[in-house]
């Protein structure tokens, strides 16, 4: 098809007819615009039939949909129905017309009817979707490089590569579509392109290369043009991993792009990247992911890509481009989420001094990004920022940062009125950063910290009464930020910042919930795929650059951390109602339990070997932190029996009966070894920790009635314990649960409400504005953690936030997709108010309630098309179940009452993972 026509298609559906008649009833029922699969935004998507859902706003109580019609066209004047469609469905519905071709955009729009039995809605607003280049023939340009020799021993300098063109006539539509070998920024005439920051973004190279689609028909001219690439070392070749690697992909970076110019008459141009363009060098000196970045201002060129200004070779300093050997566009990927770009700024809250005598600019807030600032000075004045998140006794603490530098360097050009910058192919952990070089006196409005991560839309808040329960849960939000750049990272500041398996399987539930995750977990599960293969564990990081070296012989059998193949997708799928998760990843799943299984024997029992286990236990000592009070035994034997569960589960619905009645056989056999080697026969659980009771309780290894007397034990293990919290990465996410689902919510109201080390608060009490990789990270002296591996942003720990929303505020989904909730709040604690609010795929739903005494009020929002359970804090075990719309509830709390659940099945369950 011809490059950038809007043409749909000719062929008439089967279904296609006119507008269904319907007399629509003005401003009570209104559909949203479309969404396409779980994209933020539809533009240069990889789907050629992507599915469509839509969210309704209405005024009428207890609204369901019954059916629905969409229209599609190549514009929003010329649409074609696809006919009534009798379905309550609204989410993931399949794309009626035929598959998109490469380039087509077409408009969208629904309509739809509901069970008040009146006519059909208002249409929604027009929607439009564009697909990318879809067929690797669809690529004719060729990925570049420049000519000269690099050693790539040591940070380089980023490379431009430009190319010069002649228009004629006026443009009618321009897309361009790059990617790198590295980061990238493309310029045209001057123009920066696009807001993305780091693209393409990190994944598994070698399986995966995403490229972007931008439409740039407002950055061209008729007449002289010029367009041009600016690569750093990025991911691709700079210092990645803990283990002071580079070139983990390759030793040279590279780009790829392909403009594609329609004019008025409808002639395509094409300008790909071949061996016509040039590249040279430019003020970038350096750019390293984990160093920082060096600019040279001097050494700008007002001209690079700008119009004219790379025409011929100029004295040498430019020199044509090569085409780099066996690239493949096979490779080449859309994406699946959002790019990374700057989402916030933050001013200065301090200017401090130090007791050596440094300046230090305080932010205020743990953040992850870079500093922009405005300067006046001599040419050749050098003005260096360090970064760091905390300070220590006074001074900048780079102890955690190990060999990772986090300095940016600024060298003047000397501009009348001054110069600003930020540097662009770089990122920092930071709320700390040492000033040094500056010319004159320091002012600290010229400085500005630009907040960057991934553009994930926020979808969940939380609040109450207790202010410190609110910095807490402000401390989870600001660390997912800090580690969703692009891979759900660990940490962002120190040589790491890898997208470790067992981090985010703990905490996938509190992501779903905070941000719209879906599209980017998407891409990350595809890499986890990839690298997976068909057969064995999962990689203990995605993309894997964990070289195989002790401790990791090969790629390792790591319970907790493997089991991200099988619960990751398994949280998206309840959290989505989208089986496509399940579908795709089953196959890991079950190559990762057969690894697992095989790891533990013929018997099925976990002996000998390495694991984590419940890693970061308190207890543990700083340069151990494998060394927990509960075996890595019991931990791998309750994973390999909930995940064969889990995994089994989902062949079920896929409706792969067989492979599902053998997973739970395994699933089975798994948790009769548990039971039998540590459970006794009074029904304590050896050894008896808080760890050992969670994974017991929440992985369905006990009988329902053992159930209570597992609570209360556990409840007497975190008494004893001093109710400090006495687990690490396993434990964590699991104990209030265990906890409240089974009687003992006071004990976990105490656990969370702790504020002596360790405790989740106890970070609050030092200051801190992320969640910290250990409890202790700060000493109460003000020191850092001794450990070599200390973070201050670290989200694992903060998994406890989901628990916050389910159960704290009451909030939670009982059916996949949130098409079901429950509403079953626990008051009692310590709050007199709490209140939650999540953007369902159908729509906001909220709860907030409060108690005066033992009057409790409670208020519930449902979106259309859902319905909720509701159970209030009566002393009853009896819910009731309510339909779309706002709610009011009111009850008295008995007085006697101590937070607490229901007996076992007594209520309405909340989904788990």
């Amino acid at each position: 098809m011809t490059p950038n026509t809007l043409r749909f298609p000719s062929r008439e559906p089967a279904r296609l007819s006119a507008t269904v008649p319907g007399t629509p009833v003005p401003g009570t029922t209104v559909p949203a615009p479309v969404r396409f699969e779980h994209h933020e935004e539809p533009f240069g998507i990889g789907e050629d039939r992507p599915r469509l859902s839509w969210q309704v706003t209405t005024d009428t109580p207890g609204w369901v949909q019954t059916a629905y019609e969409l229209q599609l066209g190549p514009d929003g004047g010329s649409l074609a129905s696809y006919g009534r469609t009798d379905s309550s469905e609204q989410l993931l519905q399949p794309w009626p017309a035929p598959p998109l071709e490469s380039r087509q955009r077409i408009a969208v729009r629904v309509r739809v009817w509901g069970n008040d039995a009146g006519g059909p809605s208002e249409w929604s607003p027009v929607a439009h979707v564009e697909a990318g280049l879809l067929n690797a023939a669809d690529w004719q340009a060729a990925m570049i490089r420049p000519a000269w020799d690099e050693a790539s021993e040591a940070n380089e300098p980023a490379a431009r590569l430009s190319r010069t063109f002649e228009l004629e006539g006026d443009v009618r539509t321009a897309r361009l579509y790059a990617s790198a070998r590295g980061v990238y920024v493309a310029h045209i005439n001057g123009r920066r392109v696009g807001r993305d920051i780091l693209a393409p973004g990190w994944t598994s190279y070698h399986h995966r290369l995403r490229y972007q689609s931008y439409d740039v028909t407002e950055y061209l001219q008729p007449g002289t043009n010029v367009i041009g690439l600016e690569v750093a070392d990025g991911w691709w070749r700079g210092n990645l991993g803990f283990q002071e690697k580079r070139n983990t992909y390759g030793n040279r970076t590279a780009v790829i792009a392909q403009l594609e110019i329609s004019d008025a008459g409808g002639a395509v141009t094409t300008i790909g990247t071949d061996a016509s363009w040039l590249a040279g060098r430019g003020p970038v000196l350096s750019a390293d992911l984990y160093d920082g970045e060096t600019y040279d201002a001097r050494l700008e060129s007002h001209g690079w890509a700008e119009t004219g200004a790379e025409a011929v070779l100029d004295a040498g300093t430019l020199q044509p481009a090569v085409v780099v050997d066996g690239f493949d566009p096979a490779v080449l990927v859309a994406p699946d989420g959002p790019p990374v770009r700057a989402t916030e700024e933050l001013p200065v809250k301090a200017v401090l001094g130090t007791p050596s005598g440094k300046t230090i600019l305080d932010f205020g807030q743990n953040l992850v990004g870079r500093v922009r600032f405005h300067v006046i000075g001599p040419p050749g004045a050098e003005v260096v920022l360090r970064h760091a998140e905390v300070l220590e006794h006074g001074e900048l603490g780079v102890r955690p940062l190990r060999v990772a530098k986090q300095t940016d360097r600024y060298i003047l050009r000397g501009a009348l009125g001054g110069e600003s910058w930020d540097p662009g192919f770089t990122i920092h952990g930071f709320r700390y950063v040492e000033v040094s070089g500056w010319p004159g006196e320091l002012d600290p409005g010229a400085f500005t910290a630009v907040v960057i991560h991934s553009e994930l839309a926020r979808t969940g808040t939380f609040a109450c009464s207790d202010p410190m329960l609110n910095q807490l849960h402000s401390n989870v939000v600001w660390g997912m930020r800090g580690n969703f750049v692009d891979v759900p990272t660990d940490c962002p500041q120190r040589n790491e910042r890898l997208g470790w398996t067992g981090d985010f399987q703990i905490f996938a539930a509190t992501a779903a919930f905070l941000y719209r995750i879906p599209g980017f977990t998407a891409s990350w599960l595809k890499d986890m795929a990839a690298e997976q293969g068909t057969d064995g564990p999962p990689p203990l990081v995605v993309p894997e650059v964990v070289a195989e070296k002790p401790p990791f012989p090969d790629r390792p059998v790591m319970a907790a951390w493997g089991d991200a193949a099988v619960l990751v997708p398994w949280v998206l799928y309840q959290r989505t109602g989208d089986l496509e998760f399940l579908r795709r990843q089953l196959p890991g799943m079950t190559a990762w339990l057969e690894a697992a299984a095989q790891a533990a024997g013929p018997e099925l029992r976990f002996e000998h070997g390495f694991q984590f286990g419940d890693w970061l236990d308190p207890a543990a000592p700083p340069d151990s932190p494998g060394d927990a009070r509960t075996p890595w035994q019991l931990v791998a034997q309750a994973y390999l029996a909930y995940s064969a569960s889990v995994a089994g589960e989902a062949a079920r619905l896929l409706g792969q009966d067989t492979e599902a009645e053998r997973l739970r056989e395994l699933s089975g056999r798994s948790r009769a070894v548990f039971r039998e080697r540590y459970l006794d026969d009074a029904g304590r659980l050896t050894p008896s920790t808080q760890t050992a009771y969670a994974v017991a309780l929440r992985f369905g290894l006990l009988e329902p009635a053992e159930h209570a007397a597992a609570a209360a034990r556990l409840a007497e293990t975190v008494e004893a314990d001093g109710y400090r919290i006495a687990t690490g990465f396993v434990g964590t996410p699991l104990v209030c649960d265990a906890l409240s689902e089974h009687g003992q919510a006071a004990a976990a109201y105490r656990l969370l409400l702790q504020t002596e080390c360790p405790s989740w608060l106890y970070p609050v009490t030092m200051g801190a504005t992320t969640i910290w990789e250990r409890w202790d990270s700060m000493l109460p002296d003000g020191s850092i953690n001794p450990g070599e591996m200390t973070s201050f942003n670290h989200y694992a720990l903060g998994a406890v936030a989901d628990w916050m929303h389910r159960s704290v505020a009451g909030l939670a989904p009982a059916a996949p997709g949130y098409r079901k909730l429950l509403v079953r709040p626990l008051p009692g604690g310590g709050p007199g108010w709490a209140e939650a609010t999540h953007q369902t795929p159908y729509g906001e739903a909220a709860v907030r309630w409060e108690q005066d005494g033992d009057e409790f009020s409670l208020s519930v929002t449902v979106p259309a098309g859902c319905t909720a359970a509701v159970y209030l804090p009566d002393g009853g075990n009896t819910g009731v179940d309510v339909g779309s719309g706002t709610h009011s509830f009111r009850c008295v709390v008995p007085s006697a009452a101590a937070p607490s659940a229901a007996a076992d099945g007594a209520r309405e369950p909340a989904l788990q993972p």
